[in-house]
């Protein structure tokens, strides 16, 4: 289970976008001496991965088979052919990784890497519909596009090829892979249901937002950091080792995300100015914010809750959604979100020390989960 713990003190400040956000660069606990390229690794894993999730998605059915080309970036929506952003790839260089945590070729940990992939990206696809985002990855996203039954289809099409890949192989370690992939994809949509269930709330406890991150993010990262590892023999304390360190770097990720979402550059992140401020998603900074007490936690209570009764939420000017972040600011959410993503860094790398593993392979491990709390998109 994750350590909780309530917001922290206030610090004064003024919210603006386009700024770094403010995570500071955690202590690396791997050997100085091993130098690793996170890009090269994330591009690894892309690499690997990529073949195979094209192959999966021309088993659909058309028109499913050109949306979910459109999505990944393949093509744009004329069908031509793209060269689009196909997001960060953590996903698939954590399961390529930890196959090697058993000696393994990394190719052995592809089929959970792409089965992950799948399974994500099922979930962005409905999430966007439920949520209302028109833009993703600086494109307009599926349903927008192509219209909401379609992202529906392709979504599910997503999930059911995300079983198969890992079912064929037809091995007793696939069997053991599908059922953490299944397990982690029950947690993560109870994450969503979570979610959406939130912002229909006036408050929201810490704790309860660090369940719902921890289900909705946490619970695939943790699949991602010991799928190749089982696909590799591993036995079940080293996945599971594994597990913990991915679900706590879930939940770093997510407090980053977090702020990338009301604070983020648009021109990083693909997505609206405080975006998860026009949602009325109780991330992070906002419910350490109003757990903080104060005057700016106050204050932030009462204009929220009459946000949550107003008709004419959407036309709010600039100005408006910048004077809210100003607060969650003012009265420490923006700190305490920062905090807690360094702290559950720490808490990520220190469940490594459980497993048996080659130092470059530690040091690997350790170097994502640093780029996971220090990015800007």
């Amino acid at each position: 289970m994750t350590e909780r713990h309530a917001a922290g003190p206030r610090t004064p400040g003024t919210a603006t976008t386009g700024e770094t956000v403010p995570t500071v660069p955690p202590a690396s606990t791997a050997d100085p001496r091993t130098a690793v390229d996170v890009t090269a690794l994330l591009e690894r894993g892309r690499t690997l991965a990529t073949p195979v999730l094209r192959a999966a998605v021309d088993r659909l059915a058309p028109p499913m088979d050109t949306v979910a080309a459109y999505h990944f970036g393949w093509i744009d929506a004329a069908g031509n052919p793209a060269d689009g952003d196909g997001g960060k790839a953590v996903r698939p260089a954590l399961a390529v990784l930890s196959a090697e945590v058993t000696g393994a070729a990394p190719e052995v940990g592809v089929p959970g890497a792409v089965a992950v992939e799948l399974v994500h990206n099922f979930s962005l696809l409905h999430d966007d519909l439920m949520d209302g985002d028109e833009q993703r990855r600086h494109r307009d996203t599926v349903w927008k596009v192509h219209g909401p039954a379609q992202a529906i289809l392709v979504g599910d099409a997503l999930f059911a090829l995300g079983n198969e890949v890992l079912l064929e192989l037809g091995t007793v370690e696939a069997g053991r892979a599908t059922r953490r992939l299944t397990t982690a994809t029950r947690a993560l949509i109870d994450g969503q249901a979570q979610d959406i269930s939130y912002e229909h709330r006036d408050r929201v406890s810490v704790e309860e937002c660090l369940e719902m991150e921890g289900n909705k993010t946490g619970a695939l990262l943790a699949c991602a950091s010991s799928i190749g590892a089982v696909l590799g023999g591993a036995d079940d304390a080293t996945a599971d080792a594994l597990e913990r360190y991915g679900y706590h770097l879930g939940l770093a990720f997510q407090a980053v995300d977090d702020l990338l979402g009301i604070w983020g550059d648009p021109e990083s992140t693909g997505k609206q100015t405080w975006s998860d401020l026009r949602q009325r998603k109780k991330s992070l900074p906002v419910v350490a914010a109003l757990a903080a007490g104060g005057d700016a936690s106050e204050r932030l209570g009462e204009i929220l809750a009459a946000d949550a009764k107003t008709s004419d939420f959407e036309n709010f000017s600039e100005e408006e959604f910048a004077a809210r972040a100003a607060l969650i600011e003012e009265a420490g959410g923006r700190e305490w979100t920062a905090g807690e993503a360094r702290r559950q860094h720490t808490i990520a790398v220190e469940a490594l020390h459980a497993v048996h593993m080659p130092d470059r392979v530690r040091a690997a491990f350790t170097a994502l989960a640093d780029f996971v709390v220090v990015r800007k998109r």
